[in-house]
């Protein structure tokens, strides 16, 4: 009994962090429901749960907003143009309404269809390089840059070390005579009238 109680206490525990963590995670993106498992272990949901085995979340599994493809407003005021951002018509200057409409037609087909196009022959090539990049830059941040920081860290508290000693024995005493000698001058002043 005292055992049971310790499992589903455990298991209760779990399921309470599995929930927080898919809680502060769903902020980040929402967690695709599963029922059959993980992607890690298909299709044991329930042994997982029974063990108290936490579910891992991954980032590569998770769903893609098709409507919102700016969540972060990344682009926000650098390639919102639209037709009135570049060609306007000040008042007393205006062409005939239906080339003012036919131009404005043919500005927006032409960028929706343009930018389709160029998406669609360097899209993934462009992907698969920023990919490989950012990919390259996480690996040298955290094998090379942060180990080197962290090392650094540690050597340099070794010469901080010598320097304090080196203040404390030869600085120390010389400003602090400095200080005793400029600390006896007195300055009078006196106005004369």
């Amino acid at each position: 009994m005292c055992t049971k109680a310790k499992v589903s206490l455990a298991h209760l525990l779990c399921n309470w962090r599995t929930k927080q963590t898919a809680h502060i995670i769903g902020h980040l993106y929402t967690v695709p429901a599963r029922e059959q498992g993980n992607i890690y272990k298909p299709n044991n949901k329930a042994m997982a749960d029974d063990v108290g085995e936490k579910q891992v979340y991954d980032a590569h599994t998770k769903e893609i907003d098709l409507v919102n493809r700016d969540p972060k407003h990344l682009n926000d005021d650098v390639v919102k143009i639209d037709f009135e951002d570049v060609i306007a018509e000040p008042e007393g200057t205006h062409s005939f309404d239906g080339i003012w409409k036919a131009s404005f037609t043919t500005f927006t087909v032409t960028k929706y269809w343009f930018y389709r196009l160029l998406s669609t022959l360097f899209g993934i090539p462009m992907a698969l390089i920023w990919g490989i990049y950012f990919a390259i830059l996480s690996f040298l941040h955290i094998w090379a840059v942060v180990p080197c920081i962290k090392s650094f860290l540690i050597e340099i508290q070794c010469i901080s070390r010598v320097y304090s000693i080196y203040v404390h024995t030869f600085c120390d005493p010389l400003f602090e005579a400095i200080g005793k000698i400029f600390s006896n001058i007195r300055i009078n002043t006196q106005k004369e009238i």
